[in-house]
């Protein structure tokens, strides 16, 4: 599909010619025909990524014959249905905050991130309805995360473009669009596309691919795949991603090719005595991959004679959901741990769609990010260049966990201590490491309960007058917000306030408090504490 640009506030004297120069000057050639009307243009790029790149670097930034030139997707009113585009999200935004940022604002039926070349990141959001796209655009439009704001746009809905087809399929039956299926097929006799990915070391891609492509064509021919090597993916990067598209059969063939290719390469140049193999895996997947006390590993490892170990969860981040398998042995004994891992993950793909799929009509607000993955069209899709081989990040906090209260209860707190937004990164990875290990189910937002300690005089401040702030500040932030009016102030003449809610509810809310504290301290600054507090009335 064609990536349409508007080009807008023009100045009469600019001519296609103009435009043409510009678009030259900045690296974004244009091949198609330029469209000049009165104050404004169009133009065509065949790939997203040349239109992102080009609405990143003119819109709002580049004059032209005096007026600072606008550049967004071309859609019209009639296609402005469902679809949206974030861009200039933070790379190490946890996936838990924009999934209930995104659920603010509506059903999400689907989200999907593009791989492109921007240090940010982006994303195309699916609403259930034209309404809760537009809810979306007007809520999140400008929305700020640290120093990032984001920026949104309406893209073209294909399935509004073109006509619909005799048996559309039920709303939260992504497959059959996005997998290239027949629009219409039958459910069962459909089978999920979930690629084989794994991560080889640079130096061997040009081996695998051989010489004008024969070693490539021959792989996929013998095993009827389709095999994407992502070479321009991480420039400098010590490995590169590969996703092989087939049957598991067919994947598992493949993988068993290249592994050879690679082992024989290494005992060629005598680079290394093993190639490990290893496979990418969205994080949402891995834990039932694990699975209790790490059984399902300890099983295949048994079985295949291999060794295998998985990447830290302070890898993840926007850019990078995925999670690294590695798996030591010989290639006969990798070849064989894959196939049992790849079962193990699309098992648990499959059961996440399926609850989707039964789900979606029933449940108000579900997404299926909620399921812990982002459809079938993010874990396919290869994340864009990101900390993928860097070295496990420091911790970002000290933290201690507090023994039980009494022999019969079943929680237990963790005291977080830091700046803001070390407890904000703590806390996003408490969220998805209790997700990831399956205490909710996937029918469940994961929903804990965090206490934060104001001063005491701060919190009549947050309660308000006939408890109007308070409430003010659970409908804004879906989260339930108690502030014990009785409650004796600690050593420190604090008090606890406690917050109940999913990730990104909690967040807000504690930062919302935040803010008043710092008002109220502000303030207390200004005016000696008479006036302040007969102004504060």
């Amino acid at each position: 599909m064609m990536n349409k640009l508007y080009i807008g506030n023009l100045s009469p004297a600019v001519t296609a010619d103009d435009l043409r120069q510009l678009f030259g000057d900045r690296k974004l050639p244009l091949a198609g025909q330029v469209l000049l009307k009165s104050g404004y243009a169009f133009v065509d790029y065949p790939d997203q990524n040349w239109a992102i790149r080009a609405i990143e670097t003119l819109s709002g930034k580049v004059e032209l014959h005096g007026k600072i030139m606008e550049v967004d997707y071309s859609v019209s009113k009639k296609l402005r249905s469902r679809k949206i585009q974030i861009r200039n999200i933070p790379p190490h935004l946890q996936w838990e905050v924009l999934d209930g940022l995104l659920a603010q604002c509506g059903t999400v039926e689907n989200v999907e991130q593009v791989n492109t070349d921007t240090e940010t990141a982006v994303v195309n959001v699916t609403y259930a309805t034209r309404e809760e796209a537009k809810t979306a655009i007007e809520k999140l439009s400008g929305h700020q995360f640290e120093n990032y704001s984001f920026k949104i746009s309406y893209i073209p809905d294909e399935e509004v473009s073109s006509p619909s087809p005799p048996q559309r399929a039920q709303r939260g039956d992504h497959s059959s669009r996005e997998q290239g299926h027949a629009p219409g097929g039958s459910s069962q006799a459909r089978q999920i596309d979930f690629p084989l990915r794994i991560l080889v070391p640079t130096q061997f891609v040009g081996a695998i691919i051989g010489k004008e492509g024969l070693t490539i064509k021959n792989i996929t021919k013998q095993t009827q795949s389709r095999v994407d090597i992502h070479r321009k993916e991480n420039s400098g990067a010590a490995e590169k991603p590969v996703t092989i598209h087939a049957t598991p059969e067919g994947t598992s063939e493949a993988c068993r090719m290249i592994l050879e290719i690679m082992q024989k390469e290494a005992d060629e140049t005598k680079l290394a005595e093993e190639i490990p193999l290893k496979i990418l895996a969205h994080n949402g997947l891995v834990g039932r991959l694990i699975g209790k006390e790490g059984r399902n590993l300890k099983k295949i490892e048994h079985e295949t004679g291999t060794k295998i170990t998985i990447s830290s969860l302070q890898d993840l981040s926007i850019y990078n959901p995925e999670r690294t398998i590695t798996v030591k042995g010989t290639v006969e004994a990798c070849a064989s741990a894959e196939i049992e891992i790849m079962k193990k993950l699309r098992e648990a793909f499959e059961n996440d769609m399926l609850a989707a799929n039964q789900q979606a009509n029933l449940i108000p607000g579900l997404n299926l990010s909620a399921l812990g993955i982002f459809s079938t069209g993010l874990s396919v899709l290869p994340p864009p260049a990101g900390p993928r081989g860097a070295p496990p990040a420091p911790p970002y906090h000290p933290f201690a966990i507090a023994p039980a209260e009494g022999p019969d209860v079943s929680e237990r707190m963790v005291i977080i201590t830091g700046p803001p937004e070390a407890q904000f990164k703590a806390q996003g990875r408490i969220f998805g490491k209790l997700k990831e290990e399956n205490f909710f189910n996937p029918k469940e937002e994961v929903k804990l309960e965090a206490h934060i300690r104001v001063p005491s005089s701060t919190a009549g401040r947050v309660i308000g007058k006939g408890g109007k702030t308070v409430n003010e500040l659970q409908n804004l932030t879906s989260a339930e917000v108690i502030v014990p009016r009785d409650q004796t102030p600690d050593e420190n003449e604090e008090v606890i306030v406690r917050i109940i809610g999913h990730f990104f509810a909690s967040q807000t809310a504690q930062r919302k408090i935040r803010e008043i504290v710092q008002q109220v301290k502000q303030q207390e600054q200004k005016y000696p504490q008479g006036v302040a507090s007969q102004r504060s009335k």
